[in-house]
């Protein structure tokens, strides 16, 4: 909160602020009270503003209430991933196209260095022929940099694409996802149990067990986020 204004009038502006829940999840820090359905501005660190929909009441604590919010814009976890792949494909593109460059100029002089001419010692030509090879030799050498880094470019492209579908809790789709998930896992963790489903491993049980238990300790925070 900050308060800004002249000698007879007094202006309380209140600045919701963003605070981490979990994993992937933050919660509107706020001064006020808001109803479900209220558009409020949620401030980040860097002091971006971003219009965002209350859901649920999280929690109150040291006078503060912590809210559930989406973007308003429908920004999420999802459109955040196509902007990462959106942005490295741009940038692999343009490393490749200055590692193409780079070769191409690698070639100056080739029709004359492809004759396999000797370096002339003491000749007057022996400082451009130098010259010539050592230019080539740098060129291919960044053009061989660019291109390492178009690679690593696209290796990151791939794993945000992984990501475009993914539904994690900072969306309100998760509940009807962890409930699918949770079902799944059930199932799963009972045909091992029975034997009607054959185990891969002697800790096949024991992993599904797991999955189930935190399938569910996902469901319970997804459903108290936006249930």
């Amino acid at each position: 909160m900050y308060t800004f204004g002249t000698e007879s009038k007094i202006y309380i502006k209140i600045m919701n602020t963003y605070a981490k829940y979990c994993p992937n999840v933050f919660l509107a820090k706020c001064e006020e009270r808001y109803q479900k359905g209220d558009i409020i501005t949620v401030t980040t660190k860097y002091g971006k503003e971003n219009e965002c929909e209350v859901h649920n009441l999280i929690l109150v604590k040291d006078g503060f209430y912590y809210y559930s919010i989406t973007r308003a814009d429908g920004f999420n976890s999802q459109e955040r991933a196509k902007r990462k792949v959106e942005k490295l494909e741009s940038a692999a593109n343009r490393a490749e196209n200055i590692s193409n460059q780079y070769y191409e100029a690698s070639n100056e002089g080739r029709d004359f260095l492809s004759l396999g001419e000797p370096i002339k010692i003491g000749h007057h030509s022996e400082k451009r022929h130098r010259a010539l090879i050592e230019r080539n030799w740098n060129r291919m050498a960044k053009s061989v940099e660019f291109s390492d880094k178009a690679k690593k470019y696209e290796e990151r492209a791939e794993y945000w694409k992984s990501l475009e579908g993914k539904i994690d809790l900072s969306m309100p789709e998760s509940v009807e996802y962890f409930e699918y998930k949770l079902e799944e896992a059930k199932i799963r963790h009972e045909g091992l149990k029975s034997g009607r489903i054959a185990k891969d491993h002697s800790f096949s049980l024991t992993y599904a067990k797991k999955d189930v238990n935190e399938l569910g300790k996902k469901l319970e925070i997804a459903k108290k986020l936006w249930g």
